[in-house]
């Protein structure tokens, strides 16, 4: 079991949505009142993903699409599911280094840069008991 730490979360950062048409779920969110505030393309396993941040006030949902070959996985599902939840830190580094030193279950080896958002953001995750991924976020 991993050991306490004391960590400064300021907000949940964003939940993260895996869609399996991003314009569907993009003009869905619109109809609710979100705007894209965001969006960009990833590479996983070499080929191309999207994202985009929808946002509304203070509340951000990330829609993203994974290349074509990992959509069927989604598609099967007969839920939705989110991915993952995202908290805002103001020291990645500092974050990544006390559950890392704590025994947390870290997925990367150190965190990722991208090129989301004015500056970029630098994130990680950890694995919870059940597998269940908390992504820790830093806006740069």
């Amino acid at each position: 079991m991993p050991q306490k730490v004391n960590l400064s979360l300021e907000n949940i950062q964003h939940v993260g949505i895996p869609v399996t048409n991003i314009v569907a779920s993009e003009n869905f969110y619109r109809n609710l009142g979100f705007e894209n505030v965001m969006q960009a393309n990833f590479i996983y396993e070499n080929e191309t993903g999207t994202c985009i941040m929808m946002k509304q006030g203070n509340i951000i949902i990330e829609l993203y699409q994974m290349p074509q070959k990992e959509l069927s996985a989604i598609a099967e599902r007969k839920d939705g599911h989110v991915d993952h939840v995202a908290f805002d830190v103001p020291d990645i580094n500092k974050t990544f280094s006390a559950l890392s030193t704590a025994g947390y279950h870290i997925i990367e080896t150190a965190p990722v840069q991208l090129n989301f958002w004015k500056n970029g953001c630098k994130y990680f995750n950890v694995l919870g008991p059940d597998n269940e991924r908390l992504e820790f976020n830093q806006v740069l």
